[in-house]
């Protein structure tokens, strides 16, 4: 697997390749999307989890790490989080537990890596 850093590089870098294409709906939808997550009447971190939940049921890894990183950037806490994963399986039903075990192994992942970085 992947670390946090070389999952984050190279999201950058495709974001980079497809915002620079000159395909301006890209960027629009890009804005669009970012826009959605900056606080309002729902804070930032109320809204990456939202974004976790939808993206476990719709069953997309790379999203579930991108909200898990952001939700914790955000300050949300492990059980915050486990909350959310719930709240996935609830909705999704037992086709989300194996989004539910990569979840477990990115949470893990990404707090160890932050703790030994404070470290």
């Amino acid at each position: 697997m992947k670390t946090k850093t070389e999952t984050r590089n190279y999201r950058t870098e495709m974001n980079d390749k497809i915002l620079n294409s000159g395909f301006r709906d890209f960027n629009k939808f890009f804005a669009l999307d970012n826009k959605a997550y900056i606080n309002g009447a729902l804070n930032s971190k109320t809204k990456e989890l939202m974004g976790l939940v939808a993206s476990m049921v719709l069953r997309c890894n790379d999203c579930i790490f991108y909200h898990i990183d952001r939700s914790i950037a955000e300050g949300a806490t492990r059980q915050e989080l486990y909350e959310s994963f719930n709240i996935a399986l609830i909705v999704g039903g037992s086709i989300v537990i194996p989004h539910l075990r990569y979840a477990f192994e990115i949470t893990d992942n990404i707090l160890n890596e932050e703790n030994n970085i404070e470290k």
